[in-house]
């Protein structure tokens, strides 16, 4: 790459282009943690300590507030620029907001599965947007752990392998992709992780990866955030200099088995409106209500 690696370690990197995804360790401490969470329970109107009151198994919140990534966490800010290319390539100020998918008793009522192709929810991120190679709304996604994760406690799965299937699809459809033409690829995988952790730890993954949400037979209150990082423009497979191929553009090329793959999209850019947007909107005026009433 054209720039010095500021976080990540050249093992790092080689695990990223191998697996589509790395961690970062410690990233912010518990108790600036539990300073960002600490309305989490009054915003979902439930008692952590009577577990009879947690009505839905997951939730994913509204958000209400952000922090700036460089300031909060910056070795996560640094290791992500790693991947994507370097800072200019992001389209900043890069946050984080405390949209919390809370998952506390997902699939309880079930015997644990391990990660398969059989798991349910497979799918690959952006429901705003119409998949395109190189599409710039989606350089990174990101697994913010604000607790700890334990396992079978409701962590992520992870198709470490689903990169290149997700990466020759999006080739053969230069037409762009609507968000739920990928989850088919998942019998594609035979490589799977569990994204476990400490509170702190940020699991940085390929925009391609496909994931899914595992289980939480613990019935032990998982909070994550998963914010993607916006590029400020598309992602580039036929850079003049290889070396400027960005860590995410050089795990794309090797999905395609090629040094170099010229993309120009057949249609154009489009935004959606995900049905997600429109419930948030309605539990961020119940949530408002009773952090007021708190």
């Amino acid at each position: 790459m054209a720039t010095a690696f500021q976080a990540l370690t050249e093992a790092d990197a080689q695990h990223f282009l191998d697996n589509g995804w790395v961690v970062v360790h410690d990233c912010f401490s518990p108790e600036a943690a539990a300073e960002y969470t600490d309305s989490v329970w009054t915003r979902l109107g439930y008692d952590p300590n009577d577990k009879t009151t947690w009505a839905e198994s997951s939730i994913h919140m509204p958000g209400h507030r952000t922090i700036d990534v460089a300031s909060f966490a910056p070795r996560a800010w640094q290791a992500a620029c790693d991947l994507v290319g370097g800072a200019d390539r992001v389209a900043g100020p890069y946050n984080w907001s405390d949209a919390f998918i809370v998952n506390l008793w997902e699939g309880a009522e079930r015997p644990w599965s391990d990660a398969s192709p059989q798991a349910p929810g497979w799918h690959k991120d952006g429901d705003f947007f119409r998949h395109f190679l190189d599409s710039p709304e989606q350089g990174l996604l990101t697994l913010v752990l604000w607790s700890d994760v334990q396992h079978q406690g409701g962590a992520t799965f992870v198709a470490s392998d689903s990169v290149g299937p997700v990466a020759r699809r999006l080739a053969d459809h230069p037409e762009g992709l609507l968000p739920s033409g990928f989850s088919d690829l998942i019998a594609e995988c035979s490589r799977f992780d569990e994204a476990t952790g400490r509170v702190g730890d940020v699991f940085l993954l390929h925009p391609y990866i496909l994931h899914a949400k595992a289980q939480n037979v613990l019935r032990l209150p998982r909070l994550i955030t998963n914010p993607p990082i916006h590029l400020r423009e598309p992602m580039r497979f036929d850079r003049e200099d290889p070396d400027d191929h960005s860590l995410v553009e050089q795990a794309v090329l090797r999905g395609l088995g090629v040094d170099r793959y010229e993309f120009r999209p057949t249609a154009s850019r489009e935004q959606l409106i995900p049905e997600r947007v429109r419930r948030q909107q309605a539990m961020k005026a119940a949530e408002e209500a009773r952090l007021a009433a708190s």
